[in-house]
């Protein structure tokens, strides 16, 4: 079995969106693939509790209860290690990741940003298009590389920018964007692996 672990910080709607995703086409049968974990570094992440009601291992560690970042990471390797993933899945992990870490999983690490990558990485992406005066904004699946919101691109989606939108308005729209996006260039990328 292929396992996916998926990280989140919060909510985890992405992680949630890919659960279903996986549940309603039967990764498992299809794809030989299952989220086999979901770890967070906050013990308040409201996607926990969503994974444990599907019967996926949950684990946290908070990341406040590290020396350095190295050593959370460190730790955080040997948490996802623990399940032999295929994939690691970042869904509103919100830590840089150190080299190591990034390294560690090339070619197997995913994120979802909330912008049309190369534009506006890292923070306050929708606040930024807006007062850049972009008319389209979107959202970008792509590879994690050691350059922040750099990797390559497996998927995007186009989202126009209305005349009153807010920041909240708009990534409101992005992230249901995201939904539809992420699911699927996880199945892209888990179709290009061996099985």
């Amino acid at each position: 079995m292929r396992n996916i672990v998926i990280l989140i910080s919060g909510s985890g709607s992405n992680m949630a969106a890919i659960v279903r995703a996986a549940e309603q086409g039967r990764w498992g049968q299809r794809m030989n693939a299952q989220v086999a974990a979901v770890l967070s570094n906050r013990a308040d992440a409201q996607g926990l509790d969503f994974a444990k009601d599907h019967g996926i291992a949950t684990a946290v560690l908070d990341h406040k209860a590290f020396a350095s970042r190295e050593a959370f990471d460190a730790a955080l390797m040997a948490e996802i290690d623990r399940h032999a993933p295929a994939l690691v899945v970042l869904a509103g992990f919100m830590r840089i990741l150190t080299p190591g870490f990034v390294a560690h999983y090339a070619g197997r690490l995913l994120n979802v940003h909330p912008s049309l990558l190369p534009a506006f990485p890292g923070l306050n992406t929708h606040q930024r298009a807006i007062d850049a005066g972009c008319r389209f904004v979107g959202a970008t699946v792509h590879q994690v590389t050691a350059d922040l919101d750099h990797g390559p691109i497996l998927a995007q989606a186009v989202v126009p920018v209305l005349a009153d939108d807010t920041a909240e308005s708009l990534a409101t729209r992005v992230l249901g964007q995201e939904h539809i996006i992420y699911p699927r260039a996880v199945v892209e990328f888990l179709r290009g692996l061996p099985s």
